[in-house]
């Protein structure tokens, strides 16, 4: 009882009086539930619902996130339906309720794909109402704070998912207050003794520190009351987990981490925040380069603060940050924060409520694009790790990319359509490669072109989590669109070796023929065939049926036109190159494969009419060809430049080169070229003949 009448009098300083009985009724309703239940540590299991519902006190939440913080565990662990939570205490706590439910384990294959599919639940809760993360935040530091009744492993386990997805997701959100909570507790469990080694180590350098923190203190406030300002200065420590990632990922010493002094000023309003800025640049010597202006350009997050570093007495490096009071609420306490100013039920969400449900609905468009939850989530860890930059439009808009991203991050950032159809970029006016990193206070335009199509090559440099996944879908629709012309293509050449088409074949045959193959529609059929999946004959065979008449092989051979795609690729054992004579040979899930016919590889398949297929090349056939030649030549000094002027002079291209000695006198050369067929090799090889020394040349084959 304690316990419920000293949360109920710290509620009644920010809430009525009847949405403070309401949180006592669902405390009630939530130690009737559990009654007999204890957790591991031995206490009363309704212990935990309070402490959940304490925590969002501190951030002074709303009643119904209070309630449901209460009941957060009934529906899972005592069997009351959420109809009876609905008839209790209305809708929106009944659904924050059973939002916050499904959110805990389920059993999948692996760990990993468990966390996936709980984080994807997540992000379809947070879309309805957000105060549900808050509800599970809340839940999951409770946890952390009493991690030592778990077993070892357990407790590894919960911290490690903690440090990955629970801590970020705090700092999207802009709450500090629990990142750090959360890193510190979950660097104690991860690494105990690394944990200790740095807490002593920071107690030791606080006491040698003491005197320097005081003086600087001191300074700072005459500085202000000299200035006329009313401002408050608080030192500043770092936390242990910052700590520990300075030491790891900078590779600095613990000592070089704790020589730099760090305060924080608060003041009343923005317009004080400047003014103390310049009187403090006045009294030490700021540091070149190292101001940021978060108050005009907040962070991702919603977080505001101005940063600047100085030299302070004896050349000591000391850290500022100046905010106003509501700012330091928002830093501290981020999206929570916003229930602590908001005035009315209706107002617009702003700030860090409008990023936060921005954030939550770019999530939920990636959970749509994503091609499973391993995929998704790898696309949203990306963007919970928030080292931003900021670059500006062409119309001077600021967008706020993760660090590392290019070009192509930014256009799919702007839309998605500039994303698809993007072919060069400008950063500050001058054309650049689209896979440079941008910078922040770059100006980016990029220029689109109608009809150009994402490169499967962005995939090896974009960072964000959007431009990956929609890259990803572009390219299955792209194969999917190709896949079915060569598929509609190949069971045409079948049909018409029986004088039929595609076209002609009664619609209620094609219907069962789908039905055999259990596809809805034609085109998943005609995929299939592209993809090598099924074989063009064996449907044909199917379609003609009933017609009871059996099918010639074929009809003269398919025309192979070089623009096929995705899903036509040519055989690395043999190279085959505009001229030569080809088969086809149709691989599940790679479509055709273009082989020579006299490759070995397919010797025992090349008659078979479901395996291979008999090609040619088209007239206008466009494309640049890959073939490997062999060169025996004499060994002579500037070897490498005679052969590459020499393929040059006959427009061929060197792709790839390696040479070996057969012996003192002999080089052997390895030659990757491109060439446009077989007119045009005999060009190269000629050209390559003429050199002094060349004894022998032969195209390697498999």
């Amino acid at each position: 009882m304690a316990g419920i009448d000293a949360l109920a009098d710290r509620l009644s300083t920010y809430l009525g009086h009847d949405q403070v009985n309401l949180v006592r009724r669902a405390y009630f309703y939530a130690e009737q539930a559990h009654d007999g239940q204890r957790r591991r540590s031995g206490e009363a299991y309704v212990t935990h619902p309070l402490a959940v519902a304490s925590i969002l006190a501190d951030m002074h939440m709303d009643h119904q996130s209070l309630m449901a913080a209460m009941l957060h565990d009934v529906i899972e662990d005592t069997g009351i339906a959420k109809e009876a939570l609905n008839a209790q205490f209305g809708e929106t706590v009944a659904e924050l309720v059973d939002g916050v439910s499904k959110l805990t384990q389920m059993n999948f294959e692996t760990k990993a794909e468990a966390q996936a599919e709980n984080f994807q639940k997540m992000a379809m809760a947070m879309a309805r109402d957000i105060r549900v993360i808050l509800v599970k935040l809340a839940d999951r530091l409770h946890n952390m704070r009493t991690l030592d009744a778990m077993p070892h492993e357990k407790s590894r386990r919960i911290a490690k998912e903690t440090l990955e997805i629970y801590a970020p997701i705090a700092n999207r959100l802009g709450m500090h207050n629990m990142r750090v909570e959360f890193e510190d507790l979950g660097f104690k469990a991860m690494h105990p003794m690394r944990s200790e080694r740095i807490r002593a180590a920071v107690r030791r350098a606080r006491g040698n520190r003491k005197e320097i923190v005081a003086k600087i203190e001191e300074s700072i406030q005459m500085c202000l009351q000299r200035e006329g300002m009313e401002g408050e200065v608080i030192g500043r420590e770092k936390h242990l987990y910052s700590i520990y990632q300075k030491m790891r990922g900078k590779r600095k010493a613990f000592n070089e981490i704790m020589d730099v002094y760090a305060f924080r000023i608060i003041v009343d309003k923005v317009d004080t925040c400047y003014r103390v800025l310049g009187a403090v640049h006045n009294l030490y010597k700021p540091l070149p380069g190292r101001f940021k202006d978060y108050i005009a350009i907040p962070k991702a997050n919603g977080y505001q603060s101005l940063h600047t570093t100085l030299f302070g007495m004896h050349g000591v490096p000391i850290e500022i940050q100046i905010r106003t009071r509501e700012m330091e609420e928002m830093a501290n306490n981020g999206i929570a924060a916003h229930w602590l100013y908001k005035s009315n039920e209706d107002e617009v969400p702003k700030g860090n409520h409008a990023r936060a449900r921005q954030w939550v609905k770019g999530v939920l468009e990636l959970q749509q694009r994503a091609g499973n939850s391993l995929e998704f989530i790898e696309s949203v860890k990306i963007d919970l790790f928030p080292d931003e930059v900021y670059v500006f439009t062409p119309k001077g808009r600021i967008m706020e990319l993760p660090k590392g991203s290019t070009a192509v991050d930014f256009a799919y950032a702007v839309h998605t359509d500039v994303g698809n159809t993007c072919i060069a970029c400008r950063i500050n006016r001058r054309l650049a490669p689209l896979s440079q990193a941008l910078e922040s206070g770059s100006t980016v335009e990029i220029v689109t072109a109608p009809g150009a199509r994402p490169n499967p090559a962005w995939l090896n440099f974009v960072v964000t989590g959007k431009a990956r996944t929609h890259i990803r879908h572009a390219l299955k629709q792209q194969r999917r669109s190709e896949s079915i012309s060569l598929g509609e293509r190949l069971l045409n050449k079948v049909l018409a070796s029986f004088d039929t088409h595609l076209e002609k074949i009664a619609p209620e045959r094609v219907q069962a023929v789908l039905g055999e193959y259990r596809q809805e529609v034609i085109e998943d059929l005609l995929e299939d065939i592209g993809l090598g999946n099924r074989m063009a004959y064996v449907v044909a065979r199917r379609l003609l049926a009933e017609s009871g008449e059996a099918l010639p092989s074929s009809e003269g051979p398919l025309a192979i036109r070089g623009t096929e795609g995705l899903v036509l690729s040519y055989a690395k054992c043999c190279t085959p190159i505009p001229g030569d004579p080809i088969v086809g040979h149709l691989s599940a899930g790679k479509g055709m494969v273009v082989h020579l016919e006299s490759c070995r590889n397919i010797s025992e398949i090349r008659h078979n009419p479901e395996k291979c297929i008999q090609l040619n090349w088209a007239k206008d056939v466009a494309g640049e060809f890959n073939v490997e030649l062999r060169v025996e030549l004499e060994h002579q000094r500037g070897l490498i430049a005679l052969l590459a002027s020499s393929v040059n002079a006959a427009d061929g291209n060197i792709e790839k080169i390696g040479m070996d000695e057969r012996d003192g006198r002999i080089s052997v050369v390895q030659l990757v070229i491109s060439v446009h067929d077989r007119v045009h090799l005999a060009r190269v090889i000629k050209k390559l003949r003429a050199i002094k020394g060349v004894m022998r040349i032969t195209r390697v084959r498999a």
